[in-house]
């Protein structure tokens, strides 16, 4: 059969692409959520998933996570004020805090009381109380017996087995637990106990920040096999929906997740390289600068005594060499004081740039304020004394790229995964390459357009359509050159 010319971006009609767009994913759950599309904006922490990047998407019809891991209460609060009433949907982080659980549970009372009603779990290696509490309060029976759950919650997952955890009723022991409080009746815990935990859980592959690195094409079957064997377990009224992140930068992954049976993607990495997120302008050029190999694994702050990691840029910051340095002390010696001396003194002049007596008095008195059984634990144990110094860098890090504070640039801690260069890849030469042009909106919208278009091409050649290679070559258009075509 001969090559046949088409332009897929006006084949058939604009209205059936326009159509197919909306149709990608699961239509079921963008009706549940009120969305236009299935693409999710995922959280990224200290707000980089900010207020306005929450905005954009939902006034696109897509959704938004606003990024409150590792803020301040006060900060996640105003936000909250200021997203209270959107006329779009809408959802805030709440992130496992092991070594903050108090913390935690502020933020699922502070959800609780302000009306969220969509949180996105992430990073959690165990079910937690405040997690359960937010679910389950509300929960009551109509008179025609259907269960209604007001808050709803997004999982994302690396692992079957925690996919397994969200995908199950609530844990019965953390029922009666809340039982016991007062936060909720025994009749309430009876119908937590047939409703799932997460509807939704977003398969994490290689992502920025907290991953395990699993690779897309083997995590999401598995997520989405343990969806319909858990859904079969406990017929629940519901369907249980699995969606896919990590990895998610062109029009092309994009539409293999949806081939795959993505209920809905979620991006991450190239959102912060966009001009809303709340990063610094030279962690934007940083990243429109990234390739697929230019990332790196280093230890989290946030779970750093757990050995636990995550996926930061390596090109241009010495971050991930110098964190990783700071847990094999943490793991060699039982305090500062055995550390040697020419060891302290190179960590105090290139890492910390002052004496480790100064930055623990910082982080003690901060500390204080924010969770005081740290610092009596510090006092008590001369090893987690060492972790909240070192803890104190890692956290800084994150602060220092965000604020764009050049003297420290070679300490920057930039979550992002390999996504980001594979957009870099997709938008050289085009409008998108520079960082100043990237609006998260435009970005969105280019890869569900991309997507579509990408689809629609795969239908037709398994109709027998023989399609040239640059029909395939799916470039990136104006913001109001996809406008024309959705509307």
């Amino acid at each position: 059969m001969e090559t046949t010319d088409i332009n897929l971006y006006t084949f058939g009609s604009h209205k059936s692409l326009k159509d197919l767009c909306e149709k990608l994913g699961d239509s079921d759950f963008c009706a549940d959520l009120g969305l236009r599309y299935p693409y999710l904006g995922g959280s990224m922490a200290k707000r980089i998933s900010s207020v306005a990047m929450v905005e954009e998407l939902g006034r696109i019809g897509m959704l938004g996570f606003f990024g409150a891991a590792g803020l301040p209460f006060s900060v996640v609060e105003s936000a909250v004020d200021r997203l209270a009433g959107a006329d779009f949907p809408c959802g805030f982080n709440l992130i496992h805090s092991p070594q903050e659980p108090d913390l935690e549970k502020a933020l699922a009372e502070l959800y609780i009381r302000k009306g969220v009603r969509l949180v996105e779990a992430s990073a959690f290696l165990a079910l937690t109380l405040p997690l359960v509490r937010y679910r389950t309060h509300g929960i009551h029976r109509l008179p025609d017996g259907t269960i209604v759950v007001p808050n709803r919650i997004i999982a994302k997952v690396s692992r079957e087995e925690l996919a397994e955890k969200f995908f199950s009723p609530p844990p019965e022991k953390l029922l009666q637990e809340l039982v016991a409080e007062g936060a909720i009746t025994a009749e309430q815990a009876g119908l937590a106990a047939r409703i799932p935990l997460a509807q939704e859980v977003t398969a994490e592959a290689d992502s920025g920040g907290h991953t395990d690195n699993r690779p897309a094409l083997a995590l999401f079957p598995t997520i989405q096999s343990v969806a319909l064997r858990m859904q079969a377990k406990y017929d629940y009224a519901v369907k249980l929906r699995a969606g896919l992140g990590g990895g998610i930068a062109t029009p092309a992954a994009a539409a293999a997740a949806f081939a795959m049976g993505a209920a809905y993607i979620m991006t991450g990495s190239i959102n912060q390289a966009c001009i809303e997120s709340g990063t610094s302008d030279e962690v934007r050029r940083m990243l429109a600068e990234t390739r697929q190999a230019d990332v790196s694994m280093a230890p989290a702050a946030d779970m750093f005594e757990m050995g636990v990691t995550v996926q930061v840029l390596k090109r241009g910051t010495m971050f991930p060499m110098r964190a990783a340095k700071l847990y094999e002390i943490y793991r060699a010696y039982a305090c500062l004081e055995d550390i040697p001396t020419a060891e302290r003194d190179k960590l105090e002049k290139t890492f910390f740039q002052a004496a480790m007596s100064d930055i623990w008095q910082n982080t003690r008195s901060y500390f204080l304020e924010r969770d005081p059984r740290q610092v009596e634990r510090a006092e008590r144990d001369p090893k987690h004394l060492m972790a909240l110094v070192f803890r104190w860098y890692l956290g800084q890090a994150a602060h220092w790229a965000k604020d764009g504070q050049v003297s420290r640039k070679m300490d920057y801690q930039v979550w992002c995964g390999p996504a980001m260069g594979a957009f870099n890849e997709w938008v050289a030469g085009s409008f998108l390459e520079p960082p100043a042009r990237r609006t998260v909106s435009t970005v969105a919208l280019n890869i569900i357009f991309g997507a579509a278009v990408l689809t629609r091409a795969n239908i037709l050649r398994y109709q027998g359509v023989q399609l040239p290679p640059e029909a395939l070559n799916i470039q990136p258009l104006e913001y109001t050159q996809i406008k024309e075509y959705l509307s």
